[in-house]
């Protein structure tokens, strides 16, 4: 139960996310947040707060090379469920593995990873993932011809999740990933 909303925007990725920590009926507004930086990379979580802490504090995030699709499909994947095993968060059933679902920006690009651990890019230029990510995407979608900032649209797909979804709830929380131009190279970029 959550929102985590992530942005592309002149080669930067945004990924912003709620509060929530839920179970049945019960909600705690937690301190510890669903979205954080690792290197080169901006994440945000849902699923598990468990899987959350595995990425954060355990997962050695391997450094982006070659072709980003097959790099993260690969590399970054096989990092991920080697992470998740090894804290014991990853489960096997008919001998398939699933993880959890999380939102992953690096080198301008934004990717959803999913419990299956397939990797996708939406054409948008923006996703959502958690309970309240349909509600995000239609604010997503409502504010792509405005000039507004994009910190400020993933803020409002945010509150239109939280006002709509009993799953979500503020603070909120907007992170963005390095700058990096079109070959790779980290270009300056203020911190969020």
């Amino acid at each position: 139960m959550t929102a985590i909303v992530g942005l592309v925007h002149d080669g930067v990725v945004y990924i912003g996310g709620d509060s929530a920590g839920v179970s049945g009926y019960s909600m705690t507004v937690r301190a510890d947040a669903k979205v954080f930086r690792i290197g080169p990379y901006v994440f945000g979580f849902t699923t598990s707060f468990r899987m959350g802490q595995l990425i954060r504090y355990a997962l050695v995030a391997p450094t982006p090379a070659g072709n980003l699709d097959r790099f993260m499909a690969t590399t970054f994947v096989n990092a991920v469920r080697e992470c998740l095993k090894e804290g014991g968060w990853a489960k096997r059933d008919n001998d398939r593995e699933e993880g959890g679902t999380f939102l992953v920006g690096v080198r301008g690009r934004l990717f959803t990873v999913e419990d299956d651990y397939q990797v996708g890019a939406s054409a948008d230029g923006y996703a959502a993932v958690g309970c309240g990510s349909e509600i995000a995407l239609g604010a997503l979608f409502a504010t792509a011809r405005t000039s507004m900032p994009p910190k400020q649209r993933v803020t409002i797909a945010l509150e239109a999740a939280e006002r709509f979804s009993a799953g979500v709830r503020g603070p909120f929380l907007v992170k963005k990933a390095r700058r990096f131009d079109s070959d790779g190279r980290k270009t300056p970029a203020t911190s969020i």
